[in-house]
């Protein structure tokens, strides 16, 4: 057979050829997980042990606890709706004031050599300092309540985001700028089409970091005494020695960091489109 007979795959196939790879990760990595799970099952099942209950009885108990409620209201039960909305509410308000603060900020410390010699010591100190050890001082500030815990949240999870976005606001292309420049372009311009694009993978990768901690801090924020969150409901499980309960939190919490993390991954995929494909014309 000569070399010309052989034909190349046309692009839809190739496209489907180079998808599968991804596809076949997925499926493994499902795998992996129901592998854990039927795992977990079996060595609970076998032991019987009151400290680790198997995870049918887990999801059992998180569907009569928290969501065999009616459709109208997100299948969440009374107990649902009043401690996981919370507790989604205040993840949500922290995240959103550490964006709309971190990255206009970082962006301008990071485009001033002066502001950045000045604050970049104090904003390195701040964030060496273990949220949980300040939680006491947020109490005194704040009281005890929802704004308390917000604020807790923002100081923990704000300084990835910063000091991400303060790094791409330093690395953006200076041809761009210079670009800029010569066509005239207003600062609000410079800013949203040249500053703002080029400093987005930075700014995503700490969102990724944050988007964790937001997690964490949540928990923590709601085991000091707060009244209602998913923190609130495992402080009273192990009080009371429910460790059904107590696992059923923990579940629930990794499905949230699953899905956040998901969906945040998903978000900068679309947001940077562009930015992979500028890579891959540049590496071509």
């Amino acid at each position: 057979m000569s070399h010309a007979s052989v034909r190349k795959p046309g692009p839809a196939l190739a496209g489907r050829l180079g998808r599968l790879p991804g596809r076949l990760g997925w499926a493994g990595r499902w795998l992996v997980l129901i592998a854990g799970v039927f795992a977990w099952q079996g060595w609970a099942d076998g032991r019987r042990s009151v400290f680790f209950p198997p995870p049918s009885a887990i999801l059992a108990n998180m569907y009569h606890w928290w969501f065999s409620g009616p459709a109208s209201h997100l299948w969440l039960t009374s107990v649902g709706s009043g401690n996981i909305l919370p507790s989604l509410y205040r993840m949500g308000i922290a995240l959103g004031i550490a964006i709309v603060v971190g990255l206009p900020l970082g962006i301008v410390i990071g485009r001033s050599a002066a502001v950045a010699e000045y604050l970049e010591p104090l904003m390195h100190f701040a964030r060496s300092i273990p949220p949980v050890a300040v939680v006491t001082v947020f109490i005194v500030l704040f009281k005890l309540g929802t704004e308390m815990e917000v604020a807790f949240i923002t100081f923990g999870i704000i300084w990835p985001i910063l000091l991400n976005t303060i790094d791409g606001a330093r690395t953006v292309d200076p041809l761009q700028v210079e670009t800029a420049r010569v066509f005239q372009l207003s600062n609000r311009q410079r800013i949203f089409k040249v500053m703002v694009p080029a400093t987005l993978p930075k700014f995503f990768a700490g969102l990724r970091i944050s988007v964790s901690l937001t997690l964490i801090l949540m928990v923590v924020a709601e085991l000091t005494g707060s009244t209602n969150g998913i923190g609130y409901l495992m402080n009273a499980a192990s009080e009371g020695y429910n460790m059904l309960q107590l696992w059923s939190g923990v579940v629930l919490l990794g499905i949230l960091g699953y899905v956040l993390n998901a969906a945040t991954l998903l978000i900068e995929h679309r947001v940077l489109a562009w930015h992979r494909g500028a890579r891959r014309l540049t590496s071509n």
